[in-house]
């Protein structure tokens, strides 16, 4: 019991020594205050549950931005998955919306790109959703599906070219 104290202790410093320079680092990445925050916040997460793995072979500020490092680059990656995806279903839609007709139209739409979406063979439509909708990794969607990370990769290219260009 003793020991879990000292833990505890150990960690609430390194929080409090570190947490503003985190934030510094993590902030640059975002778009949004809350979005660091909620990224910084992640950081130390994922450090406390890796605490009990760090070696001190560096020091901890060190060990705490290469955890902030695979944040940033897990966000990032997660970003712009979504605006690639966000980018073919506004070409999609027309650009300019006014009325209530309009809006109609848009959710009519929407409802296409969606039909679109199920329309995909199998494998285009899971990667999909598991990759632009879900967030999911390259590696992650590849465990899921059971394929090679290259496959997943190929695969979402090839159905993220389908949906821009439905034939």
């Amino acid at each position: 019991m003793r020991g879990e104290t000292n833990k505890e202790e150990e960690i609430r410093e390194i929080y409090q020594l570190h947490y503003k320079d985190v934030y510094r680092f993590i902030v640059s990445f975002t778009k949004t205050q809350d979005e660091a925050e909620d990224l910084t916040q992640e950081v130390f997460i994922r450090s406390f549950k890796s605490f009990s793995n760090f070696k001190r072979k560096s020091n901890v500020k060190t060990w705490l931005f290469s955890i902030a490092r695979n944040v940033a680059i897990d966000y990032s990656r997660k970003a712009k998955r979504k605006l690639i995806f966000n980018e073919v279903l506004l070409k999609m839609l027309p650009s300019k919306q006014k009325s209530t007709e309009d809006v109609i139209e848009i959710k009519e739409q929407v409802g296409d790109i969606f039909s679109t979406v199920k329309g995909l063979k199998s494998e285009y439509r899971m990667v999909i959703l598991l990759r632009a909708v879900n967030d999911f990794s390259i590696k992650e969607t590849a465990d899921i599906m059971g394929w090679s990370e290259s496959k997943v990769k190929v695969t979402y290219h090839r159905a993220l070219k389908q949906l821009k260009n439905p034939s």
